[in-house]
């Protein structure tokens, strides 16, 4: 299925001009439900409809077994999402996100062992799990608190969103994410959540671009894990879109999000979450732009994902 899914997005026309960098939500499910924060990127101005198709297919590792509990993820994850968005005025937009996700054994523990190894990288939890075999389970004392099973696809929450560009390089947005999730627990946040979504944007000379993000979330305790959730989460970016050849970009976008929950005693679950997003850009003039990129976790032993392949398309 997620071969069939990446054939179609490659094939998509694509007619969307941006000229900063494209979205970043976290993939990794620990975070997904729990926080609807991720690097919203400047809109600008557009006629009709505007709407951007993205493919994410993730690989991750969390072995945290310690005295006080265990925490393990071991998984590939799938995100197939879809973003509309639409004018009210020039500077006032509505935004919708929905997006349809899965989680599998998967195929890749081959190949990244060989990636990583290229690299000159060790991820010693690789090594200690049997490869293409999922396990997700999360047991804060005194014992097991969630243990979802692997699922294809299913809907994810759906993200709705009124935005506001005070100025050609300042915008908010303020999201709503409603528990629209039909996957087993452990998916989806099963509770509304807020968000406040601030981004900037400048020309720093030439074909270099700088965009930024500060934003903060509210989400109410919900589930099994309710009792080592934080409410209250903030996150920002910070990354550079570079022009290098004709309509060709190279992007680079630090992301950081706070702690998703607290006092576990497990690694996984209680630091915050640092990850880099880059890649390849191709604009098709006034409104188009595919894109080709990876994610990587910069601090292991944290929620942030190993490593995500991302494809995507505006139109």
């Amino acid at each position: 299925m997620p071969a069939l899914v990446w054939l179609l997005l490659l094939l998509c026309p694509a007619a969307l001009a941006a000229q900063g960098m494209p979205p970043y939500l976290p993939i990794n499910p620990v975070a997904t439900s729990r926080s609807g924060l991720g690097f919203e990127p400047y809109r600008d101005p557009a006629p009709g409809w505007v709407v951007a198709l993205g493919v994410d297919y993730a690989s991750t590792i969390e072995y945290n077994q310690l005295t006080r509990g265990t925490y393990f993820l071991d998984a590939e994850l799938l995100r197939v999402a879809v973003r509309a968005s639409r004018d009210l005025d020039r500077r006032t937009f509505l935004l919708a996100d929905a997006d349809l996700r899965g989680a599998y054994n998967g195929f890749l523990d081959g190949f990244l062992e060989w990636y990583h190894g290229l690299l000159g990288i060790e991820i010693p939890e690789r090594e200690r799990r049997p490869k293409d075999e999922f396990l997700y389970a999360v047991a804060p004392p005194p014992g097991l608190a969630l243990r979802p099973e692997p699922s294809d696809l299913f809907l994810g929450d759906v993200r709705l969103g009124l935005g506001r560009r005070w100025s050609p390089h300042f915008q908010t947005v303020a999201a709503v994410t409603l528990p629209t999730a039909t996957g087993p627990d452990g998916y989806g946040r099963g509770v509304v959540s807020l968000g406040l979504l601030n981004t900037a944007r400048f020309g720093l000379g030439g074909r270099l671009v700088y965009e930024g993000s500060l934003s903060a979330g509210y989400t109410a305790r919900h589930g099994g894990l309710a009792p080592w959730q934080r409410r209250w989460m903030v996150a920002g970016s910070s990354g550079l879109r570079l022009g290098i050849w004709g309509r060709q970009s190279l992007y680079g976008n630090l992301f950081y999000h706070a702690p998703y929950y607290e006092d576990t005693g497990l690694p996984g679950l209680d630091r915050r979450e640092v990850s880099f997003d880059f890649g390849w850009l191709l604009s098709r003039g006034p409104g188009a732009e595919w894109r080709v990129g990876m994610t990587e976790d910069l601090e292991p032993g944290g929620p942030a994902i190993d490593l995500v392949f991302r494809v995507g398309a505006s139109f």
